[in-house]
């Protein structure tokens, strides 16, 4: 009776570990489209075998555990590949939006500076003509006022990128604690000798997330639990504990800081990675970088039409007058162009008062059709170099030039991201994802297993009533 009690609880066994492995594909398969899940399978061991008349005879089998298809290798990959596509993705919007300020079109800045000095060419055929004149001050204006419009824009553009942090700041927060309470749920599980496979699936998933909004790091230490960090090593998780990112805006000034505990500390650009890089070095770097640029064109373009025009003299005969208002804004002495694009505008309310003539030596009064200082304004289109290589729209031309080369280049190293993106998830998918063939393949194999083991025990069952039977 002992060999039958033993092949009966070997067929026992035998139909609980198809059922838990039928149970486990079930999971895979209803699992297929869940992002990040890592494909599960039951780990089998023998019992120990029993001597049995001379003979060791085995007792059946036992699920001893659910292993996750996992390849550490892969996964940090995946992470890192998305600190790189997060921070391009997070420049490629603001990027559009500067390469649309500072277009190539024929509507852009350098056209109206051309027309502008156009005028001034205009002027010289008929110096006393008031028509002429009129152009000037509204082509001087326009000017000005293309100035004010690209300052606005790119104002504009650094405080959507300010909304984009402020909306993405909850959902890095949210991903933290999430973080944080899957540490304590899988040391919780796995302290009772168990694995926390969905756990773990779901925690490599926020923490590629955080890798491609943040740039953070990440280790597991010996608890099993997550820690994260920043770049610059500014901790977010330490075992059970999440700190917090909060957004800090001070009238158009947005800082973002970390809070661990009672202790504030800003978070630098030398603290992040990812998205939040991309769209604070866009923010803090490529558009003020932009804004000197366009002041410093605004600034010498001022000083140049004012230098020439304050030597010459109106139909009033009078001189030292400027066109343009001087920058009256008071900048550092080593950038006296600072805000000069912002507060560029035409000085003259009259257009009696533009010097299209040369200064008379009093008591002359100008001469009529004298068109020097009308040419000579003319000419400071081509003539006047700024930094001493670049004329006023060659000048321009290079900042259009360079942010179309960043607007580019973001989108070959976008693609290129992607590309590898899909690549790496498509070989972790090929590692660790489910794979709807073989787990048809695997149904069907324990199936026929589970079938088997109950063939076996009704065989056993048969045998046990023939034994009784003989006993009567």
């Amino acid at each position: 009776m002992s060999g039958i009690a033993s092949a009966l609880n070997a067929g026992k066994t035998a139909l609980a570990v198809n059922q838990k492995s039928i149970e486990i594909i079930g999971s895979n398969i209803s699992n297929v489209n869940t992002a990040g899940y890592s494909r599960q399978s039951a780990v089998l061991t023998p019992y120990p075998s029993m001597n049995f008349g001379g003979f060791f005879i085995g007792q059946g089998v036992t699920v001893t555990a659910v292993r996750r298809d996992f390849d550490t290798f892969v996964t940090n990959q995946l992470q890192h590949k998305s600190i790189e596509f997060g921070l391009q993705s997070g420049q490629s919007n603001p990027l559009a939006e500067l390469e649309r300020i500072f277009n190539i079109t024929d509507q852009n800045l350098a056209t109206e500076v051309d027309r502008f000095f156009d005028s001034w060419q205009e002027l010289s055929a008929n110096p006393s003509g008031m028509v002429e004149r009129d152009i000037v001050m509204q082509r001087g204006q326009l000017l000005a006022e293309n100035f004010h419009t690209i300052t606005n824009d790119l104002n504009t553009v650094k405080q959507n990128i300010n909304d984009s942090i402020i909306s993405k700041v909850d959902g890095v927060n949210s991903r933290i604690t999430e973080i944080a309470e899957l540490n304590t749920r899988i040391f919780t599980i796995e302290l009772q000798g168990q694995v926390a496979n969905s756990a773990r699936d779901r925690r490599d998933m926020l923490a590629k997330e955080l890798a491609s909004s943040l740039g953070v790091q990440t280790y597991t230490d010996a608890k099993g639990m997550m820690a994260v960090q920043l770049p610059g090593g500014m901790p977010l998780i330490q075992g059970t504990e999440a700190m917090t990112i909060e957004a800090v805006q001070t009238g158009q000034d947005l800082k973002l800081v970390l809070r661990t505990g009672g202790v504030t500390r800003q978070i630098g650009l030398n603290n992040l990675g990812g998205e939040f890089y991309g769209l604070v070095n866009i923010r803090d770097t490529v558009i003020p970088g932009l804004n000197d640029n366009l002041d410093q064109l605004a600034y010498e373009i001022t000083q140049a039409v004012n230098d020439v025009h304050a030597t010459g003299a109106g139909l009033d005969s009078v001189s030292g007058r400027n066109f343009f208002t001087p920058n009256p804004a008071s900048p550092p002495p080593a950038e006296p162009w600072k805000e000069a694009a912002r507060n560029m505008m035409v000085a003259l309310t009259d257009s009696r008062h533009v010097a299209a003539a040369q200064a008379p030596v009093p008591p002359a009064t100008v001469a009529p059709g004298d068109n020097r200082n009308s040419l000579d304004i003319a000419g400071l289109g081509k003539t006047v170099l700024i930094n001493g290589s670049d004329s006023f729209t060659t000048f321009y031309g290079k900042m259009t030039s360079t942010v179309g080369s960043m607007a580019n280049q973001n989108i070959l190293s976008l693609g290129g991201a992607e590309d590898a993106m899909v690549q790496l998830q498509n070989m972790r998918d090929g590692l660790a994802g489910v794979s709807l063939d073989e787990e048809m393949i695997s149904l069907i194999q324990f199936q026929r297993g589970f079938e088997s083991s109950a063939k076996f025990l009704s065989t056993i069952d048969e045998m046990m009533m023939s034994l009784i039977n003989l006993k009567r």
